[in-house]
């Protein structure tokens, strides 16, 4: 569940409250250490602390303190790992997006998803082994299809994207006076053709497969996108917008369906985090647009007994800093990109629950106990779907090439 942006961690994961009575002290250079800041602040004269005007409460028999524009994933916080030292190497959006979802800054990697399909293979013949899908709080911040994906993998392990509307996956639907039989007959017409070369060409054979594919998802798709059948008591769990097709509650209605389905890898994006200015009112419309249907995802699974053999993360690129953008008041305030610390949350098979991970310094400016990489985090992800990420490798213009690179080790503290 990737919110695309970086939420502010002292509003949501990871608060602050002794940040109150430090509103508009300058942050101690002690705490900055010289490091790098953002071209949109790196010339202000002043960095004035700004803390959250939201409170922030302990919850559950862990007591993890979580922000109250969080009240739904406060319900489920025993069931959570937060992890609040992860830590990335880039500071801004599109490298650290990037960088999350495929272990490089450089654009052109495999995406995790389709290091998945690559590993494990597909459960349902009848859907892709990844799917993608997209939801905003009104970001104009763009997402580029890279990001799902195959890389220099074979293009049948990247993403599939479902689109809200009445055409959910492009190009799917058959053309003006072609019927399903006449579609059957040309594929079967197309690979007697390709059954007339000897040569083996991998991308002329994932077409092929691919075009299989879509023709047995003419007739999956629409049974798996109909949730007329689901339960008012489900839908009333996601909350209202579950019923507006693209919505991030009807995202995660449908990454259900899609696990109960044996689909591999089921990625939602989320924009509209980026929040340089107005911060209050902005974190608050995300808040709102996502809390309560994460955590009825996580519900949702676990009642089906669906969880203990599925992973869900929920988090961003990078966190915020602690001192404001742009002008500082009581009411209003906004936070430059913050790559040195932010947190996430984990739950499912194999992850430890009701467990913070980590320690920040009091302005949640530098990790201070149990750092975690984005290199570190996808080795764990690897190791818990049966992985030594050392081991997953593929050959490409003569290098083994791995999601992790040549870095990252599992880290225990996120395991039951």
């Amino acid at each position: 569940l990737f919110q695309s942006g970086a939420p502010s961690q002292i509003e949501t994961l990871a608060p602050k409250p002794g940040l109150v009575d430090r509103f508009g002290q300058e942050l101690p250079e002690s705490i900055r250490r010289g490091q790098r800041l953002t071209t949109m602040t790196s010339g202000q004269a002043s960095f004035p602390v700004a803390p959250s005007k939201f409170g922030a409460r302990q919850h559950g028999e862990s007591g993890a303190l979580l922000g109250d524009l969080l009240p739904h994933t406060a319900s489920i916080a025993d069931k959570l790992c937060i992890v609040r030292t992860m830590w990335t190497e880039a500071i801004n959006h599109d490298p650290a997006i990037t960088f999350a979802q495929t272990g490089s800054q450089l654009a052109g990697r495999p995406s995790m998803g389709a290091w998945i399909s690559y590993g494990l293979g597909s459960l349902n013949r009848d859907l892709p082994p990844f799917v993608v899908m997209v939801s905003t709080s009104g970001s104009k911040q763009p997402l580029y299809a890279r990001l799902w994906g195959s890389g220099f993998l074979p293009t049948r392990h990247q993403g599939v994207k479902l689109r809200s509307g009445a055409d959910p996956v492009l190009y799917l639907a058959n053309a003006p006076g072609i019927d399903r039989e006449d579609r059957r007959r040309m594929l079967d017409d197309l690979a007697r053709l390709n059954g007339l070369r000897d040569d083996i060409d991998p991308e002329r054979a994932t077409r092929v497969e691919q075009y299989e594919l879509a023709f047995r998802m003419q007739a999956a798709v629409p049974d798996l996108t109909d949730v007329s059948t689901e339960p008012a008591s489900v839908l009333e769990r996601y909350g209202p917008s579950v019923h507006e097709p693209g919505s991030f509650a009807r995202n995660c209605l449908l990454a259900r369906r899609l696990v109960e389905r044996d689909v591999r890898f089921v990625q939602l994006y989320h924009m509209g985090w980026d929040h340089h200015s107005n911060l209050p009112a902005e974190v608050t419309k995300c808040a709102q647009d996502t809390d309560q249907a994460s955590a009825a995802l996580v519900r949702d699974l676990e009642e089906r007994g669906l969880l203990e053999d599925t992973i869900v993360v929920w988090g961003g690129e990078f966190g915020r800093t602690v001192y404001s953008q742009g002008e500082l008041t009581k009411e209003n305030y906004g936070r430059d990109h913050h790559p040195r610390c932010f947190p996430i949350w984990m739950t499912g098979g194999g992850i430890a629950s009701g467990v913070p991970v980590g320690e920040t310094d009091e302005f949640s400016y530098n990790v201070v106990r149990d750092p975690v990489s984005t290199h570190d985090l996808h080795a764990t992800l690897l190791h818990l779907f049966g992985y030594d990420h050392e081991r997953l490798t593929y050959r490409f213009q003569g290098r083994d090439f791995r999601l992790t690179d040549v870095h990252g080790e599992v880290k225990p503290a996120l395991l039951a």
